[in-house]
């Protein structure tokens, strides 16, 4: 019996259509697979590193709280790489531009990033350098260890001063932070008087500003231009940076929205150098996953607390008692609070947030608070 006309178009109609749904659902998972192994492939592994600390393994300190998370976020003032010679001199290795310890509690309802200065005093051990040979060990300035054995000496030297394990490790150059500025749509900072810094290449006017990617390279780099000219004020405009960022970031909903996620995906994996641990998209984006429920009020910055050295004013030296008090909570995984910094002449140092009370029910040692701000602070006051 030969079959209705209607009937025989309808059936070739669903089948046009499931080969339709078949052909877009290849599409997708082959775009899907391409973009998946391109943000994969922009990654850089610091094997290197991983080999050095590989050696010195039985110096390193042991984990102590193993599901919580601290990672040494280093900025390359490196000029190697493209777009980066026309920020200066052309030098292959760099130094730490900026250095931050960047815990991550382990019910991932805080995270604490303490500015590491670039001018601090510390001993630094002795480094591989690129070619093959070993520095002595020394007393010397923070940022002189990335120089002599990259990240690798970097870490060794923050734990031998911290006492805290480097779980891993992030390395990120000027084109680098400018992308992800970039991608997130630029972050909004507040200025109280105009800015013409020629040599950070910045012009802004007075208020309420939102800079793009060039623009917060210079704002975070500036050093003469904007407050005292110190380095103590630099990293705490860096701080505040940050945390204009994380707000961004999270206002933004860039996890739940897949074009500002590729875009924010592309320009951070293009930029940054990781242990080969953390050097695969998936890795990436566990840790920012694990971490997408932290308030923006958890999210803490803070310098380590120093003080002028003794041998040179113009250098840094721990503040030994308040650095270790600091360290200790960090490596045991015990809550940091930190209360909005005053004037203080840029250098600022723990202070307890109350004291001994009669009371034998209250915790007779208060948890210490620092000054600070966090990802909640308006950046207009």
């Amino acid at each position: 019996m030969a079959k209705p006309p209607a009937l025989g178009r309808r059936r070739r109609l669903l089948r046009w259509i499931g080969l339709g749904m078949a052909l877009l659902l290849l599409v997708g998972v082959g775009v899907g697979w391409w973009i998946y192994r391109k943000l994969d492939g922009n990654i850089t592994a610091d094997v290197p590193a991983a080999s050095e600390l590989g050696r010195h393994e039985a110096e390193r300190p042991a984990p102590v709280v193993r599901t919580a998370l601290n990672i040494l976020l280093i900025g390359s003032d490196s000029r190697a790489g493209q777009g980066n010679g026309r920020y200066g001199r052309r030098r292959e290795t760099g130094r730490s531009d900026t250095a931050i310890l960047l815990h991550v509690a382990a019910d991932r309802k805080s995270a604490t990033a303490v500015s590491l200065p670039r001018d601090l005093m510390v001993e630094i051990p002795s480094c591989l350098t690129t070619d093959g040979s070993r520095t002595e060990a020394q007393f010397a300035q923070f940022n002189w260890a990335f120089q002599f054995g990259g990240a690798a000496c970097s870490i060794r030297t923050v734990e031998k001063m911290t006492g805290i394990r480097i779980d891993h490790h992030v390395v990120v150059d000027f084109q680098g932070f400018k992308k992800v500025v970039d991608a997130v749509g630029g972050v909004e900072v507040c200025l109280d008087e105009p800015v013409n810094d020629a040599k950070a290449k910045l012009r802004l006017q007075a208020g309420r500003q939102t800079l793009n990617g060039e623009q917060a390279l210079g704002y975070v780099r500036a050093r003469y231009s904007l407050g005292n000219g110190s380095d103590t004020e630099r990293m705490t405009r860096q701080q505040q940076f940050l945390a204009a960022l994380v707000k961004k970031v999270q206002s933004n909903r860039v996890l739940f929205n897949p074009a500002r996620l590729y875009a924010v995906l592309d320009a951070a994996t293009s930029a940054v150098t990781t242990d080969p641990q953390l050097a695969s998209l998936r890795s990436l984006y566990e840790l920012v996953f694990t971490m997408r429920d932290i308030p923006v009020a958890g999210v803490q910055f803070l310098t380590v607390p120093r003080q002028p050295y003794r041998a040179d004013p113009n250098r840094d030296e721990l503040i030994d008692v308040d650095a270790a008090r600091l360290f200790q909570r960090l490596r045991t995984d015990e809550p940091v609070d930190v209360v909005q910094a005053e004037a203080d002449h840029g250098r600022p140092v723990a202070k307890p947030t109350g004291a001994p009370t009669s009371d034998p029910t209250s915790d007779p040692t208060p948890a210490p608070a620092f000054t600070g701000t966090t990802a909640a602070a308006p950046p207009c006051r």
